[in-house]
């Protein structure tokens, strides 16, 4: 019998970002879009940031006649623009994001949340209240999937809110080692081991904004959408499952790339091996 193919279909995925373009491979799957920055009314990315990560998420792959599709190309997304044309933000306009997924994200039928930025907090009062944030979301059962942020190679250079122990925190497999170790690793002032996970982020293509055409982009804030497409996939093809349960999943699915702990996380995300659990 031919094993089915899951897309996604039926998922929400939250994603934090600089807002999102309506891009042709994204067709009408841009359920709610909100703007915390400008308040205006209809989607738009004055940045880039939010579409390309929007793109690696859930992109149909249409205009290019399915060369770059994205890892669930049939999920929606609930676009959450927090950050400014520049890619700047502050933690309040994040803690509002936060707020109204807490109040309005259940009945939305959000599950995922993606926070493909991070930031090196200026106070340890405001690393705190991202911390707390984040992690109410996650107890009140967000799956919430956060970038390690592009500070590396240095030890505790992972960005918040990616540091909270809770959340699942992704790296760039292909940032790890070289020139181009940008990627955040840990531990965290808090002494966890982070990242959780690698997926891939160095030079990927994927939706541009502005026009139906590509650009090419790089960092954590590539590879976390990875992890929230395929989390979507398995959500899919079983909804019951819990966050921690799908970040168990990671864990035991994760090839080892025989790096330390607090470079690689458990390893490089493995999808098929990922989907079969």
């Amino acid at each position: 019998m031919e094993q089915r193919q899951y897309t996604g279909r039926g998922i929400t995925v939250a994603i934090l970002d600089t807002g999102i373009y309506p891009h042709r491979d994204f067709g009408n799957r841009i359920r709610i879009f909100q703007d915390f920055i400008s308040f205006r009314r209809q989607p738009y990315d004055d940045n880039g940031h939010g579409t390309h990560v929007c793109g690696i998420l859930c992109g149909s792959g249409i205009s290019s006649y399915g060369k770059y599709k994205g890892i669930a190309p049939e999920c929606s997304v609930a676009a959450l623009k927090v950050l400014d044309r520049f890619g700047n933000g502050n933690k309040e306009n994040v803690l509002r994001a936060f707020e109204w997924l807490l109040k309005y994200g259940k009945q939305q039928g959000i599950r995922i949340v993606n926070i493909s930025v991070g930031t090196t907090y200026k106070t340890r009062n405001d690393h705190d209240t991202l911390i707390q944030g984040v992690e109410k979301l996650w107890d009140n059962g967000f799956i919430v999937v956060t970038a390690a942020g592009n500070q590396g190679p240095k030890p505790y250079s992972i960005t918040a809110p990616g540091c909270s122990r809770k959340v699942i925190t992704v790296g760039s497999s292909d940032l790890l080692e070289g020139k181009a170790a940008v990627s955040g690793r840990g531990p965290t002032w808090e002494c966890v081991c982070k990242p959780d996970i690698v997926a891939p982020g160095n030079r990927i293509v994927s939706c541009a904004a502005g026009s139906s055409s590509y650009t090419v982009k790089s960092g954590t804030s590539m590879s976390t959408p990875v992890i929230s497409g395929a989390i979507a996939l398995l959500l899919e093809k079983n909804p019951e499952l819990t966050n921690l349960e799908i970040k168990m999943m990671l864990r035991e699915s994760a090839d080892d790339l025989g790096l330390p702990r607090n470079q690689q996380g458990w390893g490089k995300f493995n999808c098929k091996k990922f989907l079969s659990l």
